[in-house]
């Protein structure tokens, strides 16, 4: 029969294999197989639930939009801040694996000592007898009852051995928070794609109602034209020319907050590229229509929704982080084991110093037992539960969340598609009742109010359908940025160049 035994390090070694605390286990999908809004066959842009276009902003057509974003990627200063989060995070998970590996320090030391020996000789009666055991050696003993100077040099070294897994939870932990870094800064990067997205349809969308006003600027002053010719030739009354030109005032009255409109959304885009207002006018200036809306717009499936939102997959990284904090609160209720040493060199003399026989040493394990703590490190595993469960409600909340925006937003893009195709019909019936009051007036079968009235109602018509063509187009970056997509292809993420104070000292 053979005995086999196991050193007690080779005991340690397969302990230290083993992670005390709770495994993560990342959370099941929604259940959710369908978005809840049916959509409408009457609108023009419908959904489907093929895969999401990672690059949403492409399918408004517009290779202005598609460079905007594109360097506002490159250049948003709230985006790079984000970026550095993500460095700091890593150096985190360096910090917490450093605890892998032993500490070693140099220590270089110089003091000037009294010993106090004549004193401990003189209390124990030993210093008055040493004439009688050698003359000697009281003149050998004298400069040892003096001040003297040491010096030593030394290194110490410390580890404590992984055994219960503790340090390995903290790495697991600041990986997770690594990870929910990145994901703050993909949250980042889908909120400002759509807000270059809102910017540049807020900028055409402003420049269209422009566009329609002048239209009816224009018409209006032909109206007047018509109505001052008529007074002239005693056909209309002055009462008639002055409601024109009031009519003609308000609808000029209305440009100025179109063009404030426009100025704010070309500083908004400069700001958004990390640039001075002002700094893109001679690119934006230059009017173009709104974008026509596409006609299949890709919404996946809710079940993929958590895989694709960064909100979410933070809240998950979140999740993922507490869980291992358990194992660490757990771990310091066992036993710690540390193996400890010291070497160095110490003598009175700085040239006695190499000698060999000046080196001193010590190594050796150490047990630390926590034996009472006053209830410290149990209240820790609660909390730490605590803050495990709290993080697996915020997932869950932010997933409900995330599925409420998608929702919504759906809602949102039908009915305003719904209402552009009403005032489209509106504005068509109120063109023709433009039309026949104008022509009734001029055969002096209508009054003069009737024109103006159905001018009037035209002109709200036509700014109200060219507001809900923009609302309409925004509705859709809501959509997409509900969505969570925009961020996959933008993943290779570098450190921005930066400095504040001037640059740090190189170690």
């Amino acid at each position: 029969m053979i005995h086999r035994r196991l050193h007690p390090l080779m005991i340690m070694l397969l302990l230290a294999g083993c992670a005390v605390g709770p495994d993560y286990q990342q959370p099941a999908p929604p259940s959710v197989t369908h978005w809840n809004d049916k959509g409408d066959s009457a609108v023009k842009s419908q959904t489907s639930s093929a895969a999401t276009n990672p690059r949403w902003w492409k399918t408004f057509g517009s290779p202005q939009l598609d460079s905007l974003v594109e360097r506002a990627i490159a250049g948003n200063l709230t985006l790079q801040q984000t970026v550095l989060r993500i460095a700091g995070a890593r150096e985190q998970i360096n910090q917490a694996g450093g605890a892998f590996y032993p500490s070693v320090n140099g220590n270089l030391q110089a003091t000037r000592q009294q010993l106090g020996l004549e004193g401990e000789l003189k209390s124990h009666g030993v210093y008055d007898q040493v004439d009688s055991i050698d003359p000697n050696l009281k003149g050998a003993l004298g400069p040892l009852t003096q001040p003297i100077n040491l010096y030593q040099g030394s290194f110490d070294a410390q580890w404590e051995i992984d055994l219960w897994g503790k340090v390995r939870r903290q790495v697991e932990a600041a990986e997770a928070q690594q990870k929910a870094a990145i994901e703050q800064r993909n949250d980042a990067l889908v909120s400002l794609e759509a807000e270059v997205a809102r910017a540049w349809l807020q900028l055409r969308g402003a420049q269209s109602v422009i566009a329609t006003l002048n239209t009816q600027i224009k018409s209006a002053q032909q109206t007047l034209d018509l109505t001052e010719s008529r007074q002239r030739g005693g056909l209309s009354p002055q009462m008639d020319v002055e409601n024109a030109r009031a009519q003609l005032g308000n609808l000029e009255a209305q440009l100025p907050q179109y063009q404030a409109q426009e100025r704010q959304a070309m500083n908004g885009l400069a700001i958004l590229l990390g640039k001075p207002p002002g700094a893109l006018d001679a690119e934006l200036q230059r009017v173009q229509p709104m974008p026509a809306l596409p006609d299949i717009v890709q919404t996946g499936i809710p079940s993929t929704l958590a895989r694709r939102r960064p909100d979410v997959r933070e809240a998950e990284a979140n999740l993922h982080a507490a869980t291992a904090q358990i194992g660490v609160s757990v771990a310091e209720l066992f036993p710690s084991f540390t193996l400890s040493g010291q070497f160095g060199l110490r003598n009175s003399e700085t040239n006695w110093l190499t000698d060999w026989s000046s080196h001193f040493y010590s190594f050796g394990p150490q047990v630390s037992i926590p034996i009472f703590q006053g209830g410290r490190l149990v209240s820790s595993v609660k909390v730490a539960r605590a803050q495990q469960g709290a993080a697996v409600l915020d997932y869950r909340q932010t997933v409900l969340t995330a599925l409420g925006d998608v929702e919504n937003a759906l809602v949102s893009y039908r009915t305003d598609q719904q209402r552009e195709a009403g005032l489209a019909k509106t504005i068509d019936a109120l063109q023709n009742a433009f039309d026949l009051a104008s022509d009734s007036y001029r055969q002096g079968i209508a009054s003069f109010i009737d024109v103006l009235d159905a001018q009037r109602q035209l002109a709200q018509a036509q700014q109200q359908r060219a507001q809900a063509q923009v609302q309409s187009a925004l509705d859709l970056v809501a959509l997409y940025k509900a969505l969570g997509g925009g961020w996959e292809p933008y993943q290779q993420v570098q450190l921005p160049d930066y400095s504040v104070f001037g640059d740090a000292p190189r170690g």
